[in-house]
């Protein structure tokens, strides 16, 4: 048995069948762990849902914003952007089914035995694991929760408040907790959050750092597997943290992580999504 976390699939189908055929992939008895965006600017958005929901039983899935994204666009198509690819889900005879069971999924995923955190964006600074984890799951709550659901939707999106405080409530609460675990990349020491620059390290703004690379971090102790920055190329000068969304969607490539061997295999990706044939491969190995 082995178990694999693989970066942001974004709809791209045949980069993901590629890296889970060169290592062998068996969902009777290995496990896929996924950092979120499952979904949206890649060509198979609808054939990767579908495909993760054929294989449910051997995945951990936690949630990115473009899934996000695709719940609120479920509740109200009037969301959808031009430069979305989720249409073709939200119209597909199997919609609800496929919806029912994204909302189920996690924000923070925590495999305790091995000491490993999974999450889309990060862990701010200033909190906990323990922390993280009922945060995280105070969100998950509302998700799975018919009453609670569309008001949540409706007041997820925006960047305000900028920082946590045990004082919010309400979708304030909610969205900023949500905007930590799904959208952050520079923050202050203190959990400020900066949501405009979205490139390099070198864009940061003064006095913001990537939220892993405060000295102080209370979740220092975790080592911390996610996705959602592409720019990163995974390449992370931080012990005991794991980029993986090496922008495949943008003609990169797809990372595929092996947990416990700390072994790296990636698949090149043409501008739309799809390998190039053949589909260019290599193996690294994760170094302590």
């Amino acid at each position: 048995m082995a178990t694999y976390a693989v970066g942001d699939l974004q709809g791209c189908l045949g980069p993901l069948k590629c890296l889970l055929e060169r290592v062998n992939f068996n969902p009777a008895v290995d496990r896929l762990w996924l950092v979120g965006d499952l979904v949206n600017r890649g060509p198979e958005s609808l054939e990767t849902l579908r495909y993760l929901y054929s294989i449910r039983q051997s995945l951990v899935c936690v949630l990115g914003n473009h899934d996000l994204h695709l719940l609120a666009v479920w509740h109200n198509v009037e969301r959808l952007k031009k430069s979305d690819t989720l249409r073709e889900i939200i119209e597909a005879p199997d919609a609800d089914q496929l919806f029912d069971w994204l909302r189920q999924q996690k924000l923070l995923h925590y495999d305790e035995p091995r000491g490993i955190a999974l999450v889309h964006a990060g862990i701010p600074p200033q909190w906990t694991l323990g922390q993280a984890l009922q945060l995280a799951g105070e969100v998950e709550q509302v998700l799975r929760d018919d009453n609670r659901l569309q008001p949540f939707l409706d007041g997820m999106y925006g960047n305000e408040p900028n920082k946590w405080s045990k004082s919010l409530t309400g979708v304030e609460r909610l969205r900023v907790i949500t905007n930590y675990l799904t959208r952050m990349r520079f923050c202050t020491a203190a959990g400020k959050l900066d949501l405009k620059s979205k490139e390099g390290l070198d864009t940061a703004p003064k006095g913001y750092k990537p939220w892993y690379a405060h000295k102080d971090r209370r979740s220092r102790h975790v080592k911390i597997i996610f996705g959602h920055w592409a720019a990163l190329q995974g390449q992370v000068n931080e012990p005991g943290i794991i980029a993986l969304d090496t922008g495949c969607v943008w003609g990169g490539a797809m990372t595929l992580y092996n947990v416990d061997s700390g072994e790296y295999h990636r698949c090149d990706c043409t501008d739309d999504g799809h390998v190039r044939p053949p589909p260019q491969a290599t193996t690294l190995i994760d170094q302590p």
